[in-house]
């Protein structure tokens, strides 16, 4: 990841001591891979923008404890990672106890059976395959970003790529 940039650390300092541009300004820089990263999790557009926007609430709520000579982007995706995967399991867990007599979604307009693939990960598998390979984090960083072993986060990967693979062939 890159360094943090001088002015990040002032607009940092600034939303701390209450600047409401600092806030917005943050907010443009960093919501839209919030979104993205909550999106690929749960594959919801809705869901993923009401994810993304608490993720970011609450980054706010929590910036009196940030160390702002830590990137804030991260710590945003770890929050909308970590909220998404709530949010897809707690969707897993309705589908199960609900009748569900939805009908079937439409095809994907293109031949592409990458994401679709994806979306039918667990949540778990889906986290550590997008913040890897889409959102391009080291599993280093993804085992920081999930407060997971990297053994973990090792292990999810491979398990995660290895049901890809079955889903695609």
């Amino acid at each position: 990841m890159a360094g943090l940039g001088r002015s990040e650390r002032a607009r940092i300092r600034g939303a701390q001591a209450g600047s409401v541009s600092d806030l917005e300004a943050l907010f443009r820089e960093h919501w839209p891979r919030a979104y993205r990263a909550a999106y690929l999790v749960v594959h919801d557009a809705a869901a993923a923008e009401d994810i993304a926007q608490e993720s970011f609430l609450a980054a706010v709520r929590a910036l009196d404890r940030f160390d702002r000579h830590r990137p804030f982007g991260p710590w945003l995706h770890r929050i909308a990672v970590n909220r998404a995967i709530d949010w897809a399991r707690a969707r897993a867990v309705r589908a199960e106890t609900e009748e569900q007599d939805l009908p079937a979604p439409d095809p994907p307009e293109r031949d592409d059976t990458l994401m679709p693939a994806i979306a039918s990960l667990d949540p778990d598998h889906r986290a550590v395959i997008v913040l890897r390979y889409l959102l391009e984090y080291t599993p280093v960083e993804i085992a920081e970003l999930l407060d997971l072993p990297r053994g973990t986060v090792n292990s999810r990967l491979r398990r995660g790529l290895d049901k890809l693979k079955g889903r695609i062939e």
